[in-house]
């Protein structure tokens, strides 16, 4: 029986400024939440004071938790590394720069029921001019080479059904691909808007490199990957055999 009904995961690297307020806001979001809620940090590999302040909100409050890798592997193993160590019937991810906002988690949540992964897709995107050209490029040609329908892959607001997250492939770059890579083991996805704000604190990890060029390789292998994922249903089981013997 999982202990939580939803462990919302938070990777974060070098983001000491907006972590106060980031709990501020998800403290919000407990409190009228039906559900029981745990939030997972995961440090991966800070050089700044983000551990020593995850570290302290933990210790203060029963809700937060955290885990911290040995070195920076970027943000899909911090992904990865909170799914393993979710106790719960759903894992929530959200990025710590709070440009999505915890409260908005209550507009997934009528949909965890139905579908394996609810995701975000931000309406109206408070980004830099290249960063938003970039994002629109490399979603066009993830669409039309996955054909996942997906508009807002990247997204950085999700809720997944926690055995359909433990059984996504695992590279660098996943998080990038979510929806394709959950449809490929035959799971629903649904979209919901979401609300996008500017960046307040701290400083974005993306440039033209990993935005673009590493993407586009990232979507040949998806389609990889697709095309070879076999997934199956019973018709019978083990009870079954019991059953008629």
């Amino acid at each position: 029986m999982p202990r939580f009904d939803l462990v919302v995961v938070v990777p974060l690297y070098n983001e000491e400024g907006s972590l106060n307020r980031l709990k501020s806001e998800m403290n919000k979001f407990i409190s009228d939440c039906r559900l029981s809620v745990y939030v997972l940090f995961v440090d991966d590999g800070s050089g700044d004071n983000s551990l020593s302040i995850v570290r302290r909100i933990a210790g203060q409050d029963s809700n937060y938790g955290y885990i911290s890798l040995e070195r920076n592997m970027g943000l899909s193993a911090a992904l990865k590394a909170g799914i393993d160590n979710a106790d719960s019937r759903w894992v929530g991810y959200i990025d710590s720069d709070l440009q999505t906002n915890p409260s908005d988690f209550g507009l997934l949540l009528p949909y965890a029921e139905d579908y394996d992964l609810v995701t975000g897709y931000r309406q109206q995107r408070n980004d830099p001019l290249v960063k938003r050209i970039s994002s629109r490029i490399a979603n066009s040609f993830r669409r039309a080479v996955l054909k996942d329908g997906v508009r807002d892959t990247g997204c950085p607001l999700k809720i997944i059904k926690t055995e359909t997250a433990r059984r996504i492939p695992f590279f660098s770059g996943m998080h990038r691909f979510i929806p394709a890579l959950v449809q490929a083991q035959g799971g629903v996805v649904k979209e919901v808007p979401v609300r996008h704000f500017e960046r307040l604190e701290g400083v974005s990890k993306y440039n033209l490199a990993n935005r673009l060029v590493k993407p586009f390789i990232d979507t040949l292998a998806v389609l990889w990957i697709k095309k070879r994922t076999i997934s199956y249903k019973l018709a019978q089981g083990p009870e079954n055999n019991k059953e008629q013997a």
